[in-house]
């Protein structure tokens, strides 16, 4: 290991920061140590925290965090500030904020500029909170800008989204239902001493009702005072442990691990590959000795798709190549993230509607309804939150 992914796992907070640095500039070398410190993530729990602006999100972050350290644990948090129109960079509001904890080696706060990018999150956000992850923190904190509810990105990033919601929202809550309400593994409703928590409460509780699966746990909080903040730690550690909370009449027992495909045989279908360019990629396919089988452009997901067989015809998985066709394409938003790579892992299942329905029923988290894709097949996509960090397809086995 290099000398400055070193001093990264040894504490250093200066080298963890001028990796941090590097990485949003995409310097080459700081890119680097990301890929050498890479093994040693996995260990961090990823929590985020979203809402509308005023919730206190900073307020709620800094009493988190001074709870975690309470608990003689480590922290680093991801603040997501918008861009100085002077500058470009952070305005730093959160940093302000959480100035109690400059000088607490245990703790990394790091603002960054969203420079332009949409959904509450910066470009280089998951790259950076691997880099935390890897460093040896125990928790990282993403804490999003506060735009409100098309900040969803956060879901496929954090293994804990926590929504925040305030009193006096008042119809606002059915108004951003549609958005950063479906993320929610945990609602806060922050500044619970103020007139209308009550009403906020019931208005979430029967926005609640409408939805599929178990319904997320409520916790109220007044972050200035620290009121809330030890339950809200102990129910995102509980989510994260994967044990039912406590919640009245919403207890249940753990709900058993789905076999989506009780009957029949579960294959790997294909693995879906981000490219920048087609034409770019398959020479290198080509020199392996795989041919592209089809080629064909999804309209509805805008993506060009070219699929490799990789196996015999009795087990003919495959390779998928994935290329935007337009600029929003779901494809060119994930490049514009992660860069090339591995986008989804797709199984086959003899019977698709039934998967569903059982997947529905313990809660998974689907992000449509089953449709037609590439090559004619129906298909549906479960949420990486459900799956365990891998976004995954289902696809319907031929007759």
């Amino acid at each position: 290991m290099s000398t400055w992914a070193l001093r990264i796992r040894e504490g250093d907070s200066r080298a963890l920061a001028r990796a941090a640095t590097g990485i949003e500039n995409g310097d080459p070398e700081a890119l680097h140590i990301l890929r050498e410190l890479e093994p040693l993530a996995g260990h961090a729990r990823i929590v985020g925290i979203t809402g509308p602006p005023g919730a206190g999100k900073s307020t709620l972050v800094d009493a988190l965090v001074a709870e975690i350290r309470g608990q003689a644990k480590t922290a680093a948090v991801l603040a997501v500030d918008p861009s100085s129109r002077a500058t470009g960079g952070a305005i730093l509001g959160d940093r302000i904020r959480m100035q109690q904890h400059h000088a607490d080696p245990g703790i990394f706060i790091r603002s960054m500029a969203t420079r332009g990018q949409g959904g509450g999150i910066a470009r280089a956000t998951a790259d950076i909170a691997r880099l935390m992850d890897a460093s040896g923190r125990d928790y990282v904190i993403i804490e999003t800008v506060g735009a409100g509810q098309d900040e969803i990105d956060i879901a496929e990033l954090a293994q804990v989204t926590v929504v925040m919601l305030v009193p006096g929202m008042g119809d606002d809550v059915q108004a951003i239902k549609a958005g950063i309400m479906e993320i929610a593994d945990i609602f806060v409703i922050n500044k619970s001493d103020e007139p209308g928590v009550d009403r906020v409460e019931h208005e979430l509780h029967a926005a609640l009702m409408l939805a599929e699966g178990p319904r997320p746990p409520v916790v109220r909080t007044v972050a200035t005072e620290g009121t809330g903040v030890p339950e809200l730690l102990a129910e995102i550690d509980r989510c994260l442990a994967a044990e039912p909370p406590e919640r009245g009449e919403q207890a249940e027992a753990p709900a058993p691990q789905v076999n989506c495909c009780k009957e029949g045989v579960v294959a790997i279908d294909h693995l879906g590959v981000a490219v920048k360019s087609l034409a770019e990629v398959i020479p290198f396919y080509e020199s392996l000795g795989l041919r592209v089988g089809h080629r064909e452009t999804v309209t509805q997901e805008k993506v060009n798709v070219a699929m490799l067989p990789t196996g015999s015809a009795g087990n003919a998985a495959r390779i998928e190549l994935l290329e935007p066709s337009a600029e929003d394409s779901p494809i060119s938003n994930f490049l514009q993230k992660r860069g090339p790579g591995l986008h989804h892992i797709a199984l086959r299942v003899p019977d698709l509607p039934a998967a569903v329905g059982r997947l529905r029923a313990s809660g998974a988290r689907l992000l449509s309804e089953p449709r037609t894709g590439a090559g004619g097949h129906t298909y549906v996509f479960v949420h990486p939150a459900s799956t365990g960090g891998v976004l995954l397809e289902l696809i319907q086995e031929s007759a």
